[in-house]
């Protein structure tokens, strides 16, 4: 896992290649970015299923509750098919587009 951290986003690259590991340590770790927006990044993954990415919904529920940002970035993947309660873009300067955004929306109360 790598973090990188840019103003008040934090990125988490997965590079163990384990979807299921890398949730398992995004979780333990996640006290140390529960107050920065996060972008979870699978780029590396070219084979994710529906259900790999199903399995970030409690924790991207838990992290919108504190009025932050959980997006996960994706390539090569049906976006139709994603839950609407998970935010997934095909690239990382489309996750901090959607950071933005939703950041703008915040301070204007919505």
């Amino acid at each position: 896992m790598k973090v990188d951290q840019k103003g008040h986003t934090i990125t988490i690259r997965d590079t163990q290649g384990n979807v299921n590991s890398f949730l398992m340590t995004v979780t333990e770790q996640y006290k140390s970015f529960e107050k920065s927006n996060i972008i979870i990044d699978l780029l590396m993954h070219k084979e994710l299923s529906l259900n790999d990415i199903k399995l970030f919904i409690p924790i991207s529920k838990q992290h919108k509750k504190a009025k932050k940002s959980f997006v996960v970035v994706a390539d090569d993947f049906d976006y139709n098919a994603a839950p609407n309660t998970l935010t997934i873009v095909p690239s990382l300067l489309e996750a901090h587009d959607i950071i933005e955004m939703d950041e703008i929306e915040r301070d204007l109360g919505f």
